[in-house]
């Protein structure tokens, strides 16, 4: 996929119009129809099969449907298991944006209800709400906000809890298998065409439930629910993935060297994973396994070594050293338009947060550490590049590093960073 760019200057698209917020539509049959037939083509090869369990009951009232990030097709996974099912869809707002806005109606029309990646959006709040009350129509949502990096669950809203208890409806939980080891984000949009897709579907939270339990065990529950790690996973099925591109881009998760320490230094092309410092080799084999072709095998499980690199970077934030300076391309989005480059600046994270300054100094953005319990950082993004995206509800920049900066690194750091400062570990900069 690919997004519309615009290049305007700084001023130009500060002086744009911001669109209009508008409730959610309820789909119609037709939409619902045609999306369904596209999932068809769109799944083709992926053998695809889904299990359910307690759905039986809850076929026409209104529900939240809470679903695992993995790839491009959750989607897709999700009309084939729900369908006729009408539902509204939570989507970010990138994904609004192309054909001059008639992206944005279209999205709009099957029902996609735009909010920004981990920026406080009340106007979300209201709109699940309007679906659920007075559309009667259910919700389906990616509480992870972000797909996963290494295959394990991403952080989700410590508010969850709060949020089922005054959506007050059931709740599902689709679990897809497959997904990620099918076309992982770090593997640079490559697709292995062997694996089989699998989900599951079950009624996690009952109208009665959601009554019964408090907010700590629903908040506890849906933490288990998201318990999941696809590279375990695989090797316990006996998954066996061959193509000879499988570790191309695993440095954009794995970026740190657990033999000397060196970051910025890995490099995954092939079937290995090598560091540029030590020289030393892995090789990722068919299992989803890593084994050092000499020496020791430090981690041999990738979600074991992205969180070794998680310690590393809680460890250098208690310690003050934290520190990453990048020069950025920086795009905006603040309508359904385009992406509007607006020039270029650079973007400092330490434990101030994060600031972006640019665009011939007309430019100046902090994003404090408590903004947000994570961070928007993805690869090959529309396939233009590495981002990390801050903003408000005024607007979002995209900010592309021209150089190797660790855009994980950056998720990480945000992620611990913000636990630190809310359990008052670290003192909150003024």
């Amino acid at each position: 996929m690919k997004i519309d760019i615009k290049h305007k200057s700084y001023d130009e698209v500060q002086a744009l119009p911001r669109p209009k917020r508008k409730t959610p539509k309820k789909v119609g049959l037709f939409w619902r129809c045609l999306i369904r037939l596209l999932t068809i083509f769109g799944m083709m090869g992926t053998r695809f099969k889904f299990e359910s369990q307690g759905l039986e009951k809850l076929k026409k009232e209104p529900c939240l449907i809470l679903m695992n990030h993995s790839c491009f097709l959750d989607m897709q996974i999700a009309y084939r298991i729900l369908f006729p099912k009408h539902f509204c869809i939570v989507s970010t707002t990138d994904s609004f944006v192309g054909f001059g806005g008639l992206m944005g109606w279209l999205m709009r029309t099957i029902g996609c209800i735009p909010t920004q990646k981990f920026v406080t959006d009340l106007n979300l709040i209201q709109d699940m709400n309007y679906a659920f009350k007075t559309l009667k129509t259910s919700v389906l949502m990616y509480p992870e906000a972000g797909y996963s990096l290494d295959g394990t669950a991403t952080s989700l809203p410590r508010k969850m809890g709060v949020l089922l208890k005054k959506f007050d409806v059931p709740v599902i939980m689709i679990e897809s298998f497959g997904a990620f080891s099918r076309n992982p984000l770090y593997n640079e949009l490559q697709v292995r065409k062997k694996v089989q897709v699998t989900a599951k579907a079950r009624c996690l939270f009952t109208w009665e439930q959601i009554h019964e339990k408090t907010v700590r065990e629903l908040s506890d529950e849906l933490d288990a629910a998201f318990g999941f790690d696809h590279f375990k996973w695989q090797a316990e099925q006996g998954l066996e993935i061959t193509e000879p591109f499988r570790a191309d881009g695993l440095h954009r998760i794995l970026y740190q060297c657990p033999h000397c320490g060196a970051e910025g230094q890995m490099e995954g092309k092939g079937i290995h994973l090598t560091c540029g410092s030590c020289g030393k080799r892995y090789e990722l084999t068919p299992l989803g396994h890593l084994k050092a072709l000499t020496g020791e095998t430090e981690f041999s499980h990738i979600p074991d070594w992205f969180r070794w690199q998680r310690q590393q970077v809680r460890q250098q934030i208690l310690e003050g050293s934290y520190r990453m300076e990048a020069d950025v391309k920086i795009g905006m989005l603040i309508d359904y338009k385009a992406l509007y480059m607006v020039g270029e600046g650079k973007l400092i994270h330490d434990l101030n947060g994060i600031t972006l300054t640019g665009c011939d100094g007309k430019l100046t953005y902090t994003h404090k550490p408590l903004n947000s319990y994570n961070l928007n950082a993805d690869y090959y993004w529309y396939e233009i590049g590495d981002i990390i995206s801050i903003g408000d509800k005024d607007g979002l920049f995209y900010c592309f590093p021209k150089d190797a900066t660790s855009v994980a690194k950056a998720r990480l750091a945000t992620e611990e960073m913000y636990k630190l400062y809310k359990s008052r570990q670290l003192t909150v900069p003024v």
